[in-house]
């Protein structure tokens, strides 16, 4: 059955990644999409016909997440190899490389003004980074687990985070300290996100739940259980009456927040689906997953009654407001088992005319800001070839996509230059690397024991103070 008018259709998908995609994210202007993937790539597409696809190279583990800054003018990225990268979104691809996490990086968010980036980590830290001068600021401890995601508040006076030890944090900025606990018993959050005004915060279940938490109040608001996998990914439409969350169960749902039920299933991929955003205006939204592919959705559905509900709902956009009735339902498990409201659009059998991208990708070479770019344009291969889904979960893997194999094709895949075409040998590269972080940890060390003498030597100054006010004394009552 064909979608209706106000469905949400598939527009296009994008093919150039040879592994599972992670993360994705528009443009601020919405003329371009980035995403990242298991096979170390950020690449760059523009929605204009004929356009060539950019592929920067420099991360030498999976790619994890990535960010576009509010003005665009730079491109944030995580990787698995402990590192996170701000690039240029161009055709030299100039980039900058952080080096503070001792563990893989899962996620950066750039504040809303744009002046600080803040970094999730296995370490179990979050660390805030000053992007003005591109250094870093502080660390927030108090997770016990992996940290698998950080977001800031549209107001920058919080950062949301979740982590493997089952509980979500909020933190304030402003004193660096932990404000705000959300614990669960069952399973643990993939990923979080404020909503628009910044008054509450969905949550993405390893345990197959969304959850909606009021943080004025500090309660759970809305809870639903529609997904049959876990959900990886969450987010809101820009007014805010609409959540689109990614499954590994291989589907997309679209839950309407103010009547508190799941209006769409989306299932356009063929694999868990790991990431999906929507457009800063709302009107497209983007989805990955272990399929390689990127999906552009055009929503259609929020455009009659969007604006009118804005206005309508301008009343409760504040800190101190109480909750609405409309946000408060349904406040118990929600399974959705009425499935006759709901609509499930197939895009296999509801689209006739697909409109494929699978641009030219031109490889942009960029291991830091000093090194000069190289720039080789490639075709993609041909279409019958296999593309193994590598999934985030190494549990979901088959055989076929071992780690082992993973390895393996990703260096077969890979379109980092040979030994041959570098000046530095590759171990020789690897080996200073090795050297430069062991020199990191030493500076450390010698910042710290540097730090802990000045605080002896003060103690010891003022002992003596005492000693000699205390002689002193004596001598003048004897």
């Amino acid at each position: 059955m064909a979608s209706a008018p106000e469905d949400p259709v598939l527009q296009r998908y994008f093919k150039g990644h040879k592994a599972a995609i992670t993360s994705v994210d528009f443009s601020p202007d919405g003329k371009q999409l980035a995403t990242g993937s298991w096979d170390t790539f950020l690449m760059l597409w523009s929605f204009k016909p004929q356009a060539r696809a950019f592929r920067y190279v420099g991360h030498k583990d999976v790619v994890t997440s990535v960010q576009f800054s509010p003005l665009g003018n730079l491109l944030a990225s995580a990787s698995r190899d402990r590192t996170v990268r701000l690039w240029i979104p161009d055709k030299r691809g100039k980039s900058s490389e952080f080096k503070a996490h001792t563990a893989p990086v899962r996620s950066v968010d750039f504040s809303a003004d744009g002046q600080f980036l803040a970094t999730a980590s296995e370490d179990k830290s979050i660390k805030v980074w000053n992007m003005y001068r591109q250094r870093f600021l502080y660390s927030l401890y108090r997770h016990t687990h992996w940290v698998r995601c950080a977001k800031f508040s549209p107001d920058g006076r919080l950062i949301v985070s979740c982590s493997e030890d089952k509980t979500i944090k909020i933190w304030d900025t402003t004193n660096k300290q932990c404000v705000n606990n959300f614990s669960d018993f069952v399973g643990f959050a993939n990923f979080v996100d404020f909503n628009p005004s910044g008054t509450c915060i969905a949550s993405a279940g390893s345990d197959h739940t969304v959850k909606i938490w009021d943080i004025r109040v500090n309660k759970l608001l809305q809870h639903y259980q529609v997904h049959s996998g876990g959900v990886n990914c969450v987010s809101f439409h820009p007014s805010g009456n609409y959540l689109i969350t990614a499954s590994s169960d291989g589907t997309l749902k679209i839950l309407d927040l103010l009547e508190g039920r799941l209006i769409y299933t989306l299932q356009g991929h063929t694999g868990p689906v790991f990431t999906v955003t929507f457009s800063k205006g709302g009107e497209l939204f983007t989805s990955g997953g272990a399929d390689a592919q990127v999906l552009l959705w055009r929503t259609n559905f929020d455009e009659l009654n969007c604006k009118d509900v804005i206005k309508r709902n301008l009343k409760r956009l504040h800190f101190d407001s109480p909750p609405h009735l409309l946000d408060i339902y349904p406040r118990t498990p929600h399974p959705q088992e009425g499935k006759i409201e709901t609509v499930e659009i197939n895009p296999k059998l509801d689209v006739i005319d697909l409109q494929t991208s699978t641009p030219p990708v031109v490889d942009i070479l960029s291991f830091d800001s000093t090194t000069t770019t190289e720039t080789t344009v490639r075709t993609l291969p041909d279409k019958g070839e296999e593309i193994c889904g590598y999934f985030l979960n190494p549990s979901l893997m088959s055989s076929e996509c071992s780690p082992t194999t993973l390895k393996k094709k990703t260096e077969e895949m890979s379109y980092l230059p040979s030994e041959s075409q570098r000046n530095i040998p590759l171990a020789v590269t690897d080996a200073l690397e090795h050297i430069m972080e062991q020199l990191n940890v030493l500076t450390q060390t010698v910042s710290i024991l540097e730090q802990r003498l000045t605080l002896t030597e003060d103690k010891l100054k003022d002992c003596l103070e005492n000693q000699q006010r205390l002689f002193n004394a004596i001598q003048q009552k004897s």
